[in-house]
């Protein structure tokens, strides 16, 4: 940028400047400035032949005064004429002045687009860079309409200077941001892509940062990318600091340019290329390697630039979460971080591990720190610091060590700060309900809830432990019995005081055989707590003293001396007053029987979702979307380690158990497994937004009441249309066919698994839950809305048979909506189907298409055999059309626990001492459809010397061989 001479010094304004500073109070201030606008306003008007230094000095005084504060009304024009000037002092000024003063309703504005469009052809780099700094600042609709055109032009002409191109395409990126409609690459899109491999650093950083905006709207444009930036990424990470010497920091290569093309990476799922996944691989590694390095400086800079490409690259590796090796690598890194002296680094590290403890890879690597963070809960200064080690012992919970988990949140409660106080009683009560082994252990949970921070406790916990209590025969005498024991305490908390009205009231006759809690106990205990209660808990215990003439008929006359009182029948509240009438009335005149009837016992509560959960999300609000999608995989991590593909007994999404449960009916517990069937163990809809389908256990609107489903999106070759599909649309029938919009292949990580994130841009997150049983399946589609922009007109469409309930054409900002697809396979198909949204944001209507996660294995039903069977079976099936073999390079690392997991996520039995090598894995199990059922052998061979497998694969369908076979090689 050329040099300021000396004569451009401006004396006149540094005067002024010194003037103004030299003021003693704000009346002197605004004097001078009104004497400096007038003088200004005559040399505009008076003389007519100002030379452009003069323009400049009093443009500069307007902008100053500006900036202090002052409106300004004049010197536009002036500013306006400054651009045509050949000299860069008096074209800097001109162009600061509009940027700063000119708004996009100027009527300059087609003056000011003529002398940029001047500029940008004047092929002269100085005033081409003023130009588009000026659009970048502006960035007004008028001229992204004028300029979005001709910016990418000037970024991918080959003569066009390195310090151009940098501006351009910070340039473009803000008119994107600004009017993304306007901005269409079109055929520039391979040439900006590029530019990922110029020579210029600067310009490299800058389209990184440009493509990854652009790749978040279209990224099927710009998939190509991905292996430039990998490419770059290898460059930099590969070479040493002064390779790069002006793009070193503090000895760390471009730390910049890194983490930018570490985001633009996150765009994409991991790369289908096996040399570039390795590729990919290889960079991550170093990076993790040269986090373990010895620091080549004790300054701050260095040590900040070299976290901030560590944790970017960990980001990618949770974003991928496909390779186990890296994941556990991760973990273990991020756990030397938890006890590190930097605040902002035990805050970051915590932060990353609570995603990495939902991947089925690290969840294990995951708890190993368990002690590290609870000794962060208690010990950590910083506040914030404190809520992540919160977050991650809830994130890393499962069935092993909740107990442990609860109880040390439950002792931290007492002392925890009062703004997060509320969060942890509702993530205890939400583990404490997830991974009840037992009932005592649950309600002794949620009564110390209670007891330690009863202030915090929502009506949403004590009416859940009521609806539980009251579904469970089990438990009763003994929820009876503690909260009895709690009351005796002085003081208690209201929370407290109506858990143990509602249960005493109900089940106050399991321990009225105790002397000690005699009826008349009883009541005088709950009747000493009455005064010191607010109006709704008052009316609780009135129903409650009515309950207890039905169960206890010797306190009946006790009773009805309260309720006869002056301070009851005479109350100030309408509410008491009409409850102590109607309660006496009804003591008095009705029979025996009629009092049972009438006061007869609670029926159980329907099993439904449980609000707790609901309001966690609420209060964690729109940056917390993704839901709780990887239940079923912790469970199998705690019982084992290993991915099972069939279902945990502890829930039956299908219905398809022995037992039908119904509304009205709860479903019997199995032994060994949680006893709270609710939908913090499986089930899914506790979300914060109405839906529009109905949640519940198993038995809702979506099964007949003999349990059959309906509607089912059937597969199988019954149907024409795209292979085996025909189109549902579970919306309006007028949203348009959306089927020729570029697909996004689901990820193959899927295909052994049942829950995740489907797919995600910087606009929308499609997570999935699922399971499948013999030929039928359910799937739970969530649609997250990331921004703080409710999206309109949403709609969702899938290539299937029947009409599923319409989604709600809004979604809230930071909100998310479910909808449920029922499944059934009629017979063996390979195309998945196809999911299709719509919606609008911003006024721009946005399209996404992606395929669902619908393999041929997921209707895998796993089969044991022993050797002498499965061999026999095998030579049965030796016709060479039922055997398909396939022989490739391993694209993962050959890790023996990450196969067997793998198999028996594709839904195979695996089968131990079958095969003579004991290094091979052996597998069988049965497709089920509705026509025909198809018996699967498997054997894959590792060699891990020369990196391959060979795997082959018999049943009784050569199709069905095929298809198998190609899913499952993609896996290794």
């Amino acid at each position: 940028m050329p040099a300021v001479s000396k004569g451009d010094g401006m004396r006149g304004l540094a005067v002024f400047i010194s003037d103004i500073r030299n003021c003693k109070s704000k009346e002197a201030e605004i004097k001078r400035i009104n004497k400096e606008l007038a003088n200004i306003r005559s040399k505009f008007k008076g003389d007519k032949a100002l030379d452009g230094y003069s323009k400049k000095k009093y443009v500069c005084k307007l902008l100053f005064i500006f900036l202090l504060g002052h409106d300004i009304d004049f010197g536009h024009m002036e500013a306006v004429n400054l651009l045509s000037s050949n000299k860069y002092t008096e074209k800097q000024i001109g162009y600061l002045f509009i940027s700063v003063l000119v708004n996009s309703n100027s009527d300059l504005i087609s003056l000011i687009n003529n002398a940029i469009k001047n500029d940008l052809s004047s092929r002269n780099p100085t005033f081409m860079n003023l130009a588009l700094h000026c659009i970048a600042n502006v960035g007004s609709r008028e001229m992204a309409e004028a300029f979005a055109a001709e910016v990418p032009r000037i970024l991918v002409a080959g003569d066009t200077m390195d310090s151009v191109k940098q501006s351009a395409a910070l340039c473009l990126l803000r008119l994107n941001r600004t009017s993304p409609d306007l901005v269409l690459m079109g055929e520039w899109t391979a040439r900006v892509v590029h530019l990922l491999n110029d020579q210029h650093l600067g310009v490299v950083t800058a389209a990184t940062s440009l493509i990854t905006t652009l790749a978040q709207k279209s990224p099927e444009d710009f998939k190509t990318s991905v292996s430039l930036a990998v490419a770059r990424l290898s460059r930099i990470v590969s070479s040493a600091s002064t390779d790069l010497q002006d793009y070193t920091y503090y000895f760390v290569a471009a730390p910049w340019l890194s983490v930018k093309l570490l985001r633009l990476l996150q765009c994409y799922p991991p790369p289908e290329d096996g040399a570039i996944r390795g590729r990919l691989t290889e960079c991550l590694e170093t990076i993790l390697n040269k986090a373990q390095e010895p620091p080549k400086s004790k300054k701050v800079q260095h040590s900040n630039a070299k976290n901030a490409v560590l944790f970017e690259a960990i980001s990618l590796i949770i974003h991928h979460d496909s390779e186990p090796t890296l994941l556990v690598r991760a973990c273990n890194q991020l756990g030397q971080f938890l006890q590190h002296r930097e605040t902002n680094l035990r805050y970051l590290a915590l932060e990353s591990m609570c995603t990495l403890a939902s991947s089925e890879f690290s969840h294990e690597a995951v708890k190993t720190h368990i002690e590290t963070v609870i000794n962060a809960l208690k010990s950590e200064r910083d506040v914030s610091v404190r809520q992540r080690a919160v977050d991650l012992l809830y994130a890393m919970c499962d069935r092993s060590n909740a107990k442990q988990i609860v109880a040390e949140m439950l002792s931290y409660l007492e002392t925890a700060d009062y703004s997060i106080r509320e969060e942890i009683v509702l993530k205890v009560a939400i583990l404490a309900e997830k991974y009840a082994v037992d009932y005592t252990w649950y309600v002794d949970t949620i009564l110390n809830l209670i007891r330690f921070a009863g202030d915090y406790v929502s009506d949403e916990v004590w009416y859940r432990v009521i609806q539980i209590v009251i579904n469970r025969d089990e438990v009763q005498g003994y929820a009876a019995k503690t909260v009895f024991e709690a009351l005796q305490a002085p003081a208690c908390h209201e929370n407290l005081v109506k858990v143990g009205g509602y249960i005493l009231g109900e089940f106050g006759n399991l321990i009225a055989g105790d002397s000690r809690s005699s009826p008349l106990i009883q009541f005088d205990l709950l009747h000493s707590k009455f005064h010191l209660c607010s109006v709704p808990t008052r009316a609780l215990l009135l129903s409650a003293y009515i309950k207890f003439i039905n169960l206890f008929p010797e306190v009946k006359g006790t009773i009805q001396e309260v309720l006869r009182s002056d301070s009851q029948l005479r109350n100030a509240d309408v509410e008491l007053q009409q409850r102590a009438v109607e309660y006496l009335r009804l003591s008095s005149i009705a029979s025996t029987d009629i009092l049972a009837t009438v006061l007869e016992e609670m029926p159980p509560f329907p099993e439904r979702e449980s609000s707790i959960l609901a309001k966690l999300k609420r209060k964690k609000g729109p940056g917390n979307l993704h839901p709780d999608l990887d239940e079923n995989r912790k469970e199998r991590s705690a019982n084992g380690g290993t991915v099972a593909a069939s279902p945990t007994p502890s829930t039956d999404l299908l219905g398809l158990g022995s037992t039908i449960t119904t509304q009205n009916s709860a479903p019997p517990a199995s032994k060994g497994t949680s006893l709270l069937v609710d939908v913090f163990s499986e089930n899914i809809a506790a979300f914060p937004v109405e839906t529009p389908v109905a949640v519940g256990p198993v038995a809702d609107e979506n099964f007949s009441r003999e349990g059959g489903l309906h509607p089912y999106c059937t597969l199988g070759d019954s149907f024409v249309g795209i292979q085996s599909w025909q189109s549902i649309q579970f919306i309006n029938p007028k949203i348009p066919d959306m089927r020729c919009l570029p697909l996004a292949p689901f990820p193959s990580r899927f295909v052994c698994k049942n829950n995740g994130v489907l797919y995600e841009n910087q606009l929308l997150q499609i997570g999935l839950k699922s399971e499948f049983r013999q030929n039928l399946g359910r799937m739970y589609v969530f649609f997250g809305n990331k921004t703080s922009t409710q999206f309109m007109n949403f709609a969702a469409s899938v290539v299937c048979q029947d009409t599923l309930q319409p989604a709600d054409p809004t979604v809230d900002g930071g909100a998310q909506l479910q909808q449920i697809l029922n499944i059934e396979c009629m017979s063996d198909f390979v195309d998945a189907p196809v999911l299709n949204i719509q919606f609008r944001y911003g006024g721009t209507l946005q399209n996404v298409a992606v395929k669902l996660p619908i393999t041929l294995n997921k209707f895998f039903q796993p089969t044991e055999m022993t050797s002498q069977d499965f061999f026999q079976r095998w030579k049965q099936l030796g016709a060479p059309q039922q055997e398909v073999q396939k022989i490739f390079k391993a694209k993962h690392s050959m890790d023996t626990e990450v196969t067997k997991a793998k198999i028996m996520g594709f839904g195979a039995a695996l089968l131990d001492g079958v095969d003579p090598n004991p290094s091979n894995f052996v597998g069988a199990g049965v497709i089920h459809t509705k026509t025909t059922q198809v018996g699967c052998l498997l054997r894959l061979e590792p060699n891990t010397q020369a990196q391959m497998y060979r795997l082959t694969l018999r049943t009784s369908r050569d199709t069905v061989s095929q298809r198998l076979c190609d899913l499952l090689s993609e896996q290794f």
